[in-house]
C-alpha cells in the first residue's frame, strides 16, 4: 500500500468503502430470506472462491482470467444484485499464495461492485432474481447479457483505473492482443454461469460441479500445455546459451533478433503459433555456428574460399542440430535459409524472391538490424536511423522490400531499445571474440581465390 502513489490510495480507500456499502445493504436486505436462498448463496460463494483460487493463465504474457465470473453471473439469476456482491466478496479470502492483503482487499472490492452493477442491470433489462424455471426461456437470454456486459465493463474499468494509477509503480504493458483474449474469455465463461443457474432447478448445487468441472480438466491440461512450453524455451535458450560461447561480443544476438522477427510477424499479421515458430526461429538462427571452426569464426582478414564455404554451410548445420527437434515445425525453413538473399545471390541454395520461406526473409531483416545496431569487437554499434537506412538501400536486392517496410513500421509504432552495449570485458579474461561479423551486411567478408 505505501509503495502506491497518492491518486491510487484514494482510489482503493474510495473503491473499498463504496463496496462496503453495498455488502452492508446486501446483508441488510438479505436478513429474511429463506434457507434454500442462503444455501445456495453459500455454495456460490464457495465455487467462487474455489475458482478465484485457481486463475487460468492465457496464451499470452501476464494475463490469467478467473472461472469465478461464472459463478457470480449465476448468483445474479439466483440471488440477485446484493447477493452476487455478497459472492464476489469471497475473493478477499482467496488461498493464492503470495497474494498481498492489498490485493486481496482489491479483488473482493471490485469483484463485489461488479456483481452488483450486474444484477442491477439484469433486473433493468426485465429479468427477476429467482430460479429459473424452463418458461424463462429464451426471455432471459437478453437481461442475461446485459448483465454478462456491464460484469466485463465494469471489471475492465475499475482494474485499468488503478493500473493507470499506480503505473509509476508497476510498468507491465499488456498487448491490445492479449486484451481482446482476456475480453473475449470472460464473454465465453458467462455461458457457464447461465448453465449452472439453469440446472439449479433440478440438481441444486450439484449444477455447479457438472458445469465447470469438464471446465477444471481443461485448465489442467493447459497448466501442463503451459509447463511443455517452458520446457521448450528453457530448451531454446540452453542452445543460444551454448552459441554465443563462441563469440562474447554477440551475447544477447540471439534474442535481439528473436524480439525483431516478432515485430515482423505481429505487423504482417502472423496468428499466436506462428509467432511463437518465428521467436523460436529468431533464437536459433545461428546455430549452426556450433558447426563451425571457432578459428574460423575469428580469423582476421580475408577467408580462404574453403573456410567462406565451411561459413556458408552453418544454416545446414543448424538444420542438422535441430531437426529432432519437432515442436520448432516452421521455425526450420528460418534456419536453413535466413541468409538467402532476395536476388538469389544468398546460401546455402541461392533461393530468390518468393521461393525464401516467410521466416527466413523476416530473420534476414532482423539479423542484419541488430548486428548493425549492437556493439562488435572490430566496431561500436551503429544508430537505429543508419541501420534503418542500409535496410531500406538493400531492399529488393539482399532484402525482401515488403519484410524492411514492414519492421520499419514496427519501429515506428514500438521503439526500439533492446539493443545494449556489451561491457568490454577484463584484459585478464579468456574469451572469444568474432574479427568479422558475417550478418552484417555494411562489413562483408572478403575472401580470396586459392588459385
Amino acid at each position: 500500500m505505501r509503495e502506491l502513489p497518492w491518486p491510487a490510495r484514494v482510489y482503493f480507500v474510495a473503491l473499498v468503502g463504496t463496496a462496503g456499502l453495498v455488502i452492508m445493504r446486501g446483508l441488510l436486505a438479505h436478513h429474511g430470506l429463506a434457507a434454500e436462498d442462503w444455501s445456495a448463496l453459500l455454495v456460490l460463494a464457495l465455487l467462487f472462491l474455489l475458482c478465484e483460487s485457481v486463475p487460468t493463465l492465457l496464451n499470452v504474457p501476464h494475463v490469467a482470467v478467473s472461472v469465478s465470473f461464472s459463478a457470480a453471473l449465476a448468483a445474479v439469476v439466483l440471488v440477485g444484485p446484493e447477493g452476487a456482491a455478497l459472492v464476489g466478496l469471497a475473493a478477499v479470502v482467496s488461498v493464492r499464495p503470495g497474494l498481498p492483503m492489498v490485493k486481496r482487499l482489491f479483488n473482493g472490492a471490485q469483484y463485489a461492485l461488479c456483481g452488483y452493477a450486474a444484477g442491477w442491470a439484469y433486473e433493468s433489462a426485465g429479468g427477476r432474481a429467482h430460479l429459473p424455471e424452463p418458461a424463462d426461456f429464451p426471455g432471459i437470454l437478453v437481461p442475461y447479457a446485459a448483465a454478462t456486459g456491464v460484469f466485463v465493463a465494469v471489471n475492465f474499468a475499475l482494474t485499468a483505473v488503478i493500473l493507470r494509477l499506480a503505473s509509476a509503480v508497476h510498468k507491465d504493458q499488456v498487448s491490445l492482443r492479449a486484451m481482446v483474449q482476456f475480453l473475449s474469455s470472460y464473454v465465453g465463461f458467462a455461458t457457464f454461469g447461465l448453465l449452472i443457474a439453469a440446472l439449479w432447478s433440478t440438481v441444486q448445487s450439484i449444477s455447479a460441479v457438472l458445469v465447470l468441472l469438464p471446465l477444471f480438466v481443461a485448465r489442467w491440461a493447459l497448466g501442463h500445455y503451459h509447463a511443455e512450453q517452458r520446457a521448450y524455451d528453457a530448451t531454446i535458450a540452453a542452445l543460444c546459451q551454448a552459441v554465443e560461447t563462441k563469440d562474447y561480443y554477440t551475447r544477447g544476438h540471439c534474442t535481439r533478433v528473436s524480439a525483431a522477427s516478432s515485430m515482423i510477424g505481429e505487423e504482417i499479421g502472423m496468428g499466436t503459433e506462428r509467432l511463437r515458430a518465428i521467436r523460436y526461429a529468431g533464437m536459433l538462427h545461428d546455430v549452426g555456428k556450433l558447426g563451425v571452426p571457432t578459428k574460423v569464426l575469428q580469423k582476421d582478414g580475408r577467408l580462404t574460399e574453403e573456410e567462406y564455404a565451411a561459413i556458408q554451410l552453418h544454416p545446414m548445420r543448424g538444420l542438422e542440430i535441430v531437426r529432432g527437434i519437432d515442436f520448432l515445425d516452421e521455425a526450420f525453413a528460418g534456419i536453413m535459409h535466413h541468409h538467402e538473399r532476395h536476388d538469389g545471390k544468398g546460401y546455402p541454395m541461392g533461393l530468390a524472391g518468393s521461393e525464401i520461406p516467410e521466416f527466413a526473409r523476416i530473420i534476414a531483416v532482423a539479423d542484419a538490424f541488430d548486428s548493425m545496431t549492437s556493439d562488435r569487437s572490430y566496431r561500436k554499434a551503429k544508430s537505429i536511423e543508419f541501420a534503418v537506412g542500409e535496410l531500406r538501400k538493400n531492399a529488393g536486392t539482399q532484402f525482401d522490400p515488403d519484410m524492411v517496410c514492414a519492421f520499419v513500421k514496427a519501429l515506428d509504432r514500438h521503439g526500439w531499445d533492446l539493443a545494449q552495449p556489451v561491457p568490454v570485458p577484463p584484459d585478464d579474461a579468456a574469451v572469444e571474440t568474432t574479427v568479422k561479423d558475417h550478418d552484417d551486411p555494411t562489413t562483408p567478408i572478403q575472401v580470396v581465390s586459392e588459385r
